[in-house]
């Protein structure tokens, strides 16, 4: 018996789903994208005062920001860093979970671009590399804390 495979659209149409964050570097910045997310759902940040997530999206958000401080990039950019306390938790606020929306909000160093005041909906957000630590601290006390 003999397998032939060919490919075509029949064999494309087993491909794996869109990623559900996604990681761009550049400039010493990591850009996070969440694309699979409703408008209602979409992170929301108020640029360069904080980042909104929703509760249930966390613990996959703490594994994008592991991936991010396992990467080549982060290293370069934290050594070449002027501010030594820069990946301190402190440049981030603790988690506070809003019980209206379900989300929980950290105020810190994140950016989208839109200089408008107040959480807007963002598609994709920008962190800069050495920050990244201090809101993996946040992120991963506030599921320690939030999980019986």
């Amino acid at each position: 018996m003999t397998l032939e495979i060919t490919g075509g659209p029949e064999f494309a149409a087993l491909a794996t789903e869109k990623p559900r964050w996604t990681r761009h570097y550049a400039g010493g910045e990591v850009t996070f994208g969440c694309p699979t997310s409703s408008a209602d759902r979409s992170p929301r940040v108020w640029s360069a005062r904080g980042l909104g997530l929703p509760e249930d999206e966390l613990p996959r958000f703490a594994a994008q920001l592991r991936r991010v401080m396992k990467h080549e990039t982060y290293w370069i950019a934290r050594a070449a860093c002027a501010d030594r306390r820069a990946g301190d938790a402190t440049r981030w606020s603790p988690g506070r979970y809003d019980d209206e929306d379900g989300f929980v909000y950290f105020a810190g160093p994140c950016t989208h671009g839109d200089r408008w005041p107040g959480y807007r909906p963002a598609t994709e957000f920008t962190i800069a590399l050495p920050h990244v630590r201090g809101l993996r601290i946040r992120v991963a006390a506030y599921l320690a804390t939030a999980t019986p």
